[in-house]
C-alpha cells in the first residue's frame, strides 16, 4: 500500500492526475487487490545505489525556471503600480493556472513566497507589532500567517505553504506563551529583565519545529512523497532557530545581553560547538539543508576570532572564507562515507528508521 501511494503521489507531482484523484484512487485500487509487482527488488536496488535523498523536487527543468521568471517580473510590476489589495487576485489566478492545473513546482514556490510577502505587508499595515512590549498587536500580526498560508495549502497543496503555515503557527504559540508569562508576572516589560527565560521559551519552540520536521521526515524514509518536501522546508527553518535560541541561552551574560552577531568574540566557542552539534544531527538525519543553514553563523564566529587577532582586514576576511569553504567541501565530498560511519555507530532500531546510508 505504501508503494502504491508513492506511485500515485509521483503521478500527481508530474501532473498526470490531481492530488484529489490520487486520494480517491488509492482505496479504490486497494479494495480490488491491486499491488505493485517487484517492490522488494526495486527497493533493494535503490538502497544500494543510494546517493542523494535530498534532491529538491521544486526545480524540474528550465521551463519551470522561465515561467517563474515571468511570475516574479509580472508580480513585481503589479506590486509597483497597483494597490496592495490588487496583488492577491493575481496570485490566485496564477496559482489556479500554474499550480492547480499545470502542477508546476518552482512557480508554486515563487507564488507561495509572494503570498508570504503580501501577508507580511498587510499585517504590518493593519497592526503595529514593532514595539518592546509583547502585546495583542504582535499576536494578531503573527496569527494572519498560518490562516492565509493554511488556506492556500488546502487549495493548492504546495509543500512550502504547509511548512510556512507550521512555522508561523509555532511562532504564534511562542507569542502566546510569552504573553501568558508576561501576564502572570504583572510586568509588561518582564522579558526585558529576563532575557534568559525568553531564550529558553524560544528554544522550546525551536525544538518543536525540529520535532515536526522529523515527524514528516521519518514518515517517508525513502523520500518519495511530498512529506519529504515539507520536511525539507521545515529543516531549513529549524536549524537557524535552534542555533540562535541555543547560543542565546548558553551565552547569556555580559550585562544581561544575549547573543549578538555584531559582538560575539567571547561566545565564539559556543557558536562553533552548537554548529558542530547541528552538523552531526544533519548528518544523522541526512539533511544537508539542516547543515547549510548553520554555516553563516559559523562564518561569523570564525570572522570574530580573526577580527580580534593581529591580522589585517583583508587577511581575516579571506581566511574566514577559506575555513568555511574547506568545511563545506569536506562535508560535501565526504557526506556519504561519514554518514555510513555514523549510522554504524547508532543502534539498529534507530538506524533502520533513518534514510539508507
Amino acid at each position: 500500500m505504501t508503494e502504491l501511494r508513492s506511485i500515485l503521489d509521483e503521478a500527481a507531482r508530474e501532473g498526470l492526475i490531481s492530488p484529489e484523484a490520487g486520494g480517491r484512487l488509492l482505496p479504490f485500487l486497494i479494495a480490488r487487490g491491486v499491488a505493485v509487482a517487484g517492490v522488494q527488488p526495486a527497493m533493494a536496488a535503490e538502497g544500494q545505489a543510494w546517493s542523494d535523498t535530498e534532491t529538491p523536487r521544486f526545480v524540474r527543468g528550465f521551463h519551470d525556471v522561465l515561467i517563474t521568471i515571468g511570475v516574479v517580473v509580472a508580480l513585481a510590476g503589479l506590486w509597483g503600480l497597483a494597490p496592495l489589495y490588487a496583488v492577491p487576485p493575481a496570485i490566485l489566478v496564477l496559482s489556479e493556472i500554474l499550480v492547480r492545473r499545470q502542477r508546476l513546482a518552482l512557480p508554486a514556490v515563487s507564488l507561495t513566497i509572494a503570498l508570504l510577502c503580501w501577508t507580511f505587508l498587510l499585517m504590518s499595515r493593519v497592526f503595529t507589532p514593532w514595539t518592546s512590549e509583547i502585546g495583542a498587536d504582535l499576536t494578531q500580526f503573527v496569527a494572519g500567517f498560518p490562516i492565509l498560508l493554511g488556506v492556500y495549502y488546502a487549495r493548492y497543496r504546495v509543500p512550502l505553504s504547509l511548512a510556512l503555515a507550521i512555522m508561523s503557527t509555532l511562532a504564534l504559540v511562542l507569542t502566546l506563551l510569552l504573553r501568558l508569562v508576561q501576564w502572570l508576572s504583572g510586568n509588561p516589560a518582564f522579558f526585558v529583565d529576563h532575557l534568559a527565560l525568553l531564550a529558553l521559551i524560544a528554544l522550546i519552540c525551536a525544538l518543536g519545529l525540529f520535532a515536526m520536521a522529523l515527524y514528516f521526515d521519518l514518515g517517508d524514509r525513502l523520500r518519495r512523497t511530498t512529506r519529504s518536501d515539507i520536511a525539507f522546508w521545515l529543516h531549513l527553518g529549524a536549524a537557524p532557530a535552534l542555533l540562535y535560541s541555543t547560543v542565546s541561552l548558553l551565552s547569556f551574560g555580559e550585562g544581561g545581553r544575549i547573543f549578538d552577531l555584531a559582538n560575539m568574540s567571547a561566545r565564539t566557542p559556543v557558536v562553533v560547538a552548537t554548529v558542530a552539534a547541528l552538523m552531526l544531527i544533519g548528518l544523522i538525519i541526512d539533511r544537508r539543508a539542516f547543515v547549510t543553514s548553520g554555516l553563516l553563523s559559523l562564518g561569523v564566529a570564525i570572522f570574530s576570532v580573526f577580527r580580534h587577532g593581529s591580522a589585517t582586514v583583508d587577511t581575516y576576511i579571506f581566511t574566514t572564507l577559506i575555513v568555511v569553504g574547506a568545511i563545506v567541501l569536506v562535508i560535501g565530498t565526504g557526506w556519504m562515507p561519514l554518514r555510513r560511519l555514523v549510522l554504524r555507530a547508532l543502534p539498529p532500531a534507530i538506524a533502520n528508521r533513518l534514510p539508507p546510508g
